[in-house]
């Protein structure tokens, strides 16, 4: 039979109008349709208030979770223009709120610097939203209108007359569409860390987050933070020992450029930053109040200005000798908390979620102001600029080592060699990354049953002996002298530190699971942390899960069911005609599975459950990494105190 080649006709083009291309790829406007998407969609309302506050027209920002699922923005800025549009021929408002790349951001004369810069942030939330009604407190009278997925239901319409000394302002109400959105849960303590951040950020901004959707006391908190981002890195630091008080500086710098005909423009660039005992480095960064997670040009500016700044300095107070090599950029870093925000009237971001800014004018802009600050701190501060220098040169020796120690894996025994000793991989035959699987499990016992029960085309088995190290405390040198942090390296195929490379791994999914007890969320815990501080990118692409395995087994006659969750256990239970006749096994531990109940339950792709891991705030997150297994154990001690009637006694 001849193949049949389907061909592109005139009648199959098709021409999508309005909002409707909004609607068939909410990934290209929003992100996607998942919980990251469904948070985005505040976030794009939100950041148009925050503009409004950088041009100096507003100073109080709500968001409000109603009952309904629905989400309410008010601002007291300028309000959104509600006259008759020139071009358009009907109320600016409607054609701000359905028309994509219409908005004030693109008039200089309206917005220096803004967040908002193609126009489609408000009217994409529209056309993903069940129904919206945008209210519009401006010139004398209170103004409404409201859509259906983005289309207008009625004309734009006066209220009633604006109070004495009532505010102008703005306020947008949505509920997002069932249809196209994954998740309808909004998470308070997500949206709280986000606007936590752009409350530092856009300093002398009150921002409250209210949560109508608890009762009969709603939750509120409000954010304000006059000390800006120089208070953000004392928050962030609060729980690490400080070698210094935070640098700050803050400049405007005019941006010209030669022969190419642009315009002269001014760059307003705020860093500040601080150095402290800790391993680990914390860097933020953020454009017109957005933050930019991929970092950009501004972040490559504050990196090459702390390195060429502490080289220079070191070799001018003779704390690096002739003969010594200049530190690298990892020397430099350890132990970094850094903030960086640009204002710019044009910023360019890689795509409309704006991850990473990539003006490369802005480089060259926080390098200056950067390493001038640094420069004159360090010449002042002779003692903190020693103990700066002296940290340096601890991540320099210990890098040292590391390599080192690397290579004599490399050059030494294959750690992979026998794959029949305790602690050893089980391999799979799937030589296709994107094909195959690798389940880390504590104990000799709990991988006893993994390797019989897996499917060994596709499934490989780790099994690691005991609690690996706690790396929040260690350096990479002593992280390396750790046999089970050496067999998880190997396995994975990825390196580690300067020789860390993605392309190399061997596993599309890597699968941490446990036991069910204490010990297992202890062990959970150091490989979350360890994958968290030293291969980040395995979890930002997607590749970290966690395996759920089943907490009982409930026997009823012949019949026998798996309970994930104490809810699940009542409401089997409750289901059963007998239920206190039923046998119930508490599982405490993988190897007290069969391994035919391993694969059912926990290792089937049919029938398992997978958390996948993922950084929603990565400076929250780093938080919460530094305070659970850092070395400071007052803050620990305080969590553990104000949670303690949480917990749960499992015996």
């Amino acid at each position: 039979m001849a193949e049949q080649i389907a061909r592109q006709t005139e009648q199959s083009v098709r021409v999508l109008k309005g909002l409707e291309a909004v609607r068939m790829r909410p990934g290209m406007y929003v992100g996607g349709t998942d919980i990251r998407a469904l948070h985005h969609l505040i976030y794009e309302v939100v950041d148009n208030s925050v503009d409004e506050a950088l041009a100096g027209r507003c100073d109080y920002i709500e968001i409000t979770l109603l009952e309904d699922g629905s989400v309410s923005v008010a601002d007291n800025g300028g309000g959104i223009p509600v006259g008759i549009h020139p071009d358009e021929g009907v109320s600016t408002l409607q054609v701000v709120m359905t028309v994509l790349h219409a908005g004030g951001k693109f008039d200089e004369s309206a917005y220096k610097v803004s967040g908002g810069l193609h126009g489609v942030g408000v009217s994409a939330v529209n056309a993903l939203s069940e129904w919206m009604e945008a209210e519009v407190w401006r010139d004398g009278k209170v103004h409404r209108q409201e859509y259906r997925i983005g289309i207008p239901q009625t004309e734009v319409e006066i209220i009633r007359d604006l109070e004495p000394h009532e505010p102008t302002g703005t306020r947008i109400t949505f509920k997002p569409d069932a249809t196209i959105m994954e998740e309808l849960d909004f998470n308070f303590n997500t949206l709280a860390q986000r606007f936590r951040e752009m409350a530092f950020v856009a300093r002398g901004i009150s921002i409250t987050l209210r949560d109508e959707r608890v009762q009969p006391f709603p939750k509120e908190m409000t954010f304000y933070f006059e000390g800006g981002i120089r208070s953000f890195v004392r928050y962030l630091n609060r729980n690490r020992t400080q070698l210094h008080d935070p640098i700050f500086a803050e400049r405007e710098l005019e941006i010209e450029f030669e022969d190419n005909g642009r315009k002269p423009f001014t760059v307003g660039v705020e860093v500040a930053f601080q150095y402290t005992n800790s391993s680990t480095t914390t860097e933020l960064y953020f454009a017109n109040t957005i933050h930019t997670p991929d970092g950009g040009s501004h972040q490559a500016g504050l990196r090459a200005a702390i390195t060429r700044t502490i080289n220079l300095y070191a070799r001018k107070a003779g704390l690096l000798k002739e003969k010594d090599p200049n530190f690298s950029s990892n020397d430099t870093l350890e132990g970094l908390t850094a903030i960086v925000s640009v204002k710019h009237p044009d910023p360019q971001f890689e795509s409309q979620t704006k991850v990473k800014l990539m003006n490369p004018e802005v480089q060259g802009a926080v390098s200056q102001v950067t390493s001038d600050a640094f420069m004159e701190f360090l010449e002042v501060n002779h003692r903190e600029a020693k103990r700066i220098v002296e940290q340096c040169m601890t991540s320099m020796r210990a890098r040292d080592a590391a390599k080192k120690a690397r290579d004599l894996v490399r050059r030494g025994a294959n750690l992979l060699e026998n794959t029949t000793l305790p602690g050893k991989l089980a391999d799979c035959s799937e030589q296709d990354p994107a094909r195959s699987e690798l389940y880390i499990v504590e104990g000799d016992s709990a991988g006893g049953s993994a390797k019989q029960g897996r499917d060994r085309h596709f499934q490989a088995i780790l099994p690691l002996r005991g609690k690996i190290l706690n790396t929040e405390r260690a350096r990479l040198n002593k992280i390396l002298d750790n046999n089970e942090v050496k067999a998880l390296i190997s396995a994975l195929g990825v390196g580690i530190g300067d020789d860390f490379n993605l392309d190399g791994l061997r596993y599309g999914r890597i699968i941490i699971m446990t036991d069910a007890d204490v010990d297992g969320a202890h062990i959970r815990t150091l490989l979350l942390t360890f994958f968290f501080r030293f291969m980040t990118p395995l979890i930002t692409n997607g590749h970290l899960f966690i395996a759920q395995p089943p907490l009982y087994l409930i026997k009823s006659g012949k019949k026998q069911q798996y309970a994930y969750t104490e809810a699940d256990r009542e409401r089997i239970l409750k289901d059963l005609a007998n239920p206190e006749k039923a046998g119930i096994q508490r599982y405490k531990g993988l190897g007290e599975m069969n391994p035919d109940q391993l694969w059912d339950t926990t290792m089937d792709p049919a029938h398992r459950t997978l958390l996948q891991v993922t950084i929603e705030d990565a400076g929250e997150a780093d938080r919460v990494f530094d305070m659970l297994m850092g070395s400071q154990v007052p803050p620990r001690r305080r969590f553990i105190t104000t949670h303690a009637r949480k917990a749960t006694l499992d015996i």
